[in-house]
C-alpha cells in the first residue's frame, strides 16, 4: 500500500514538473543577445582592483588571481582565458600603465591603459582607457577614489623604477593556472562583486594624457589588429562608436522590450479576465437558462397535474351531479302518482295558449279552454276533478263545467 501511494504522490510530481516546463517555454521570452569581446573585461572593475594594490606587482598578481577571475578574455580562443601582464612607460609626471593580453610566442595585444597626470597641486588625475580595437575610440573611466590609494606617492619618488612585467607565454607565475572562460551572463554578476561601489567612476570621451599614445609606442602590443583587422569594435558593432553606445542601445533595447512584455502580459491578463468574465457571465446565463426551464418544466408539469387532477375531478363531480340527478329524477318519477304527470303536461301545453291569448277578452279564450276541455274530460276527467281542488289551474277546467252544465 505504501508502494503504491509513493508511486502515485511521483507521479503527481512528475506531471505537474512536466506542465509547468511546457507552460514556462510556452510563455519565455528569448531575447537574442549578441555579445561583443569587451563584455569579457570591465574596465570599472579594474579601476577598482588597482585602487586596492599595493604597487603594479600586486595589481598584475590580482587581475590574474584565478580565485578572482577578474578577466574573462580568450583573444587567442584556445578556450582559456589569457594571461594578462603590466608595463609601465614613464615621463616627467605622467605614467602610463599598459594592459597586454598574452596570445602566443612574442604575441601581445594591449587591451587597456591607466594613464595617471600629477597636477601643480600635488593630485593625480587617472583614467582608465580601453583599446579601441576592443572597446571603441575614446571609451574612457575617471575613478574617484574614496580613498586615495597608498602607491600614488611611489610613483614620483627619485627612486622609482617603471614596473616590466617578467612573464610572457609558456612562463607563468606560480599563483597563476589556466581556467576556461565563464559565459558572458554570469560573468557579468561575477564580477559585480568586485567594484568597490564606494568609489565612483565617470564616463568620459575627454582624454587628458593626449602624449600617451606616444609614450608608449615602443612597447606597444597589436599582434590581434594586424592578424585580424576584421574583428575591430567598428566592424563588430556598425551602428554605435564604442562600448558605451553599445550599452545605451542595449539598455534601450531591453526597456523597449520589457515595456513591450509589460504591455503584452497586461493584454494577455485583461484577456483572460474578459474571457473569464465572458465565461463566468455565460455560465450564469447558462445556469439561469437552466434553471429557467428547471422552472418552466416544472410549472409545465405542475400545471399539467393540476389540470388533469382538476379535469378528473370535475368528471368525478359531473359523473356524482349526473347520478344524483337521475337518482333524484328517477325517485320523483317514480313517487309521483299518474295524476300528477298528467296535470303538469297538460299545463305545459296550455300554458303557452294562455299566455298568448292573454290580452285577449274573456269572451275569446272560453272557446279555447273550451276547446281544450274536451280532450282533458276525455283522456282523464275523474282526475282532473279530483286534482283541481290542489291544484290552482282548476279555475278554468271549474269554468268550462259551469259552461258545459248551462247547456
Amino acid at each position: 500500500m505504501k508502494i503504491f501511494r509513493f508511486a502515485l504522490i511521483a507521479a503527481a510530481m512528475l506531471t505537474a514538473s512536466v506542465s509547468n516546463a511546457q507552460y514556462n517555454r510556452g510563455n519565455a521570452t528569448v531575447v537574442a543577445q549578441n555579445y561583443d569581446i569587451s563584455d569579457n573585461l570591465d574596465l570599472q572593475a579594474v579601476a577598482s582592483i588597482f585602487g586596492e594594490s599595493r604597487d603594479l606587482e600586486d595589481f598584475e598578481r590580482r587581475i590574474n588571481d584565478p580565485s578572482a577571475q577578474i578577466s574573462n578574455l580568450d583573444l587567442n580562443n584556445d578556450n582559456y582565458v589569457d594571461y594578462l601582464r603590466v608595463v609601465e612607460v614613464a615621463e616627467n609626471d605622467m605614467r602610463v600603465i599598459v594592459i597586454q593580453s598574452v596570445l602566443g610566442q612574442d604575441q601581445f595585444q594591449d587591451v587597456a591603459t591607466i594613464e595617471l597626470e600629477r597636477q601643480r597641486n600635488k593630485t593625480v588625475h587617472v583614467q582608465i582607457v580601453g583599446n579601441s580595437f576592443i572597446y571603441g575610440p575614446n571609451y574612457i573611466y575617471e575613478p574617484y577614489y574614496y580613498s586615495t590609494p597608498v602607491f600614488f606617492d611611489l610613483f614620483w619618488l627619485a627612486t622609482y623604477r617603471p614596473y616590466y612585467s617578467p612573464w610572457y607565454w609558456g612562463y607563468y607565475p606560480t599563483y597563476y593556472s589556466y581556467w576556461r572562460p565563464m559565459p558572458v551572463f554570469r560573468y557579468h554578476r561575477h564580477i559585480y562583486s568586485h567594484i568597490d561601489q564606494r568609489n565612483r567612476y565617470s564616463y568620459t570621451d575627454n582624454r587628458r594624457m593626449v602624449r600617451a599614445d606616444r609614450m608608449y609606442n615602443n612597447v606597444r602590443g597589436n599582434s590581434l589588429e594586424r592578424k585580424s583587422p576584421n574583428r575591430s569594435f567598428a566592424s563588430r558593432n556598425e551602428n554605435v562608436t564604442n562600448r558605451h553606445g553599445l550599452e545605451a542601445s542595449r539598455s534601450s533595447r531591453n526597456s523597449s522590450m520589457n515595456h513591450a512584455n509589460g504591455l503584452r502580459s497586461g493584454n494577455r491578463g485583461e484577456s483572460v479576465s474578459r474571457s473569464q468574465n465572458l465565461d463566468r457571465s455565460n455560465m450564469g446565463f447558462s445556469r439561469s437558462n437552466t434553471i429557467n426551464s428547471e422552472r418552466q418544466r416544472v410549472n409545465n408539469s405542475d400545471f399539467s397535474r393540476v389540470r388533469s387532477t382538476s379535469t378528473e375531478r370535475v368528471k368525478v363531480e359531473n359523473n356524482n351531479f349526473r347520478n344524483i340527478r337521475s337518482n333524484s329524477t328517477f325517485e320523483r318519477r317514480e313517487s309521483a302518482p299518474a295524476s300528477s304527470r298528467i296535470e303538469r303536461s297538460s299545463r305545459i301545453s296550455s300554458q303557452p295558449n294562455r299566455t298568448f291569448s292573454q290580452p285577449s277578452s274573456s269572451r275569446s279564450s272560453s272557446p279555447t279552454m273550451r276547446s281544450s276541455s274536451p280532450s282533458m274530460n276525455r283522456s282523464a276527467a275523474p282526475s282532473m276533478n279530483r286534482s283541481s281542488g290542489s291544484i290552482g289551474g282548476g279555475r278554468s277546467s271549474s269554468g268550462s263545467g259551469m259552461t258545459r252544465g248551462g247547456r
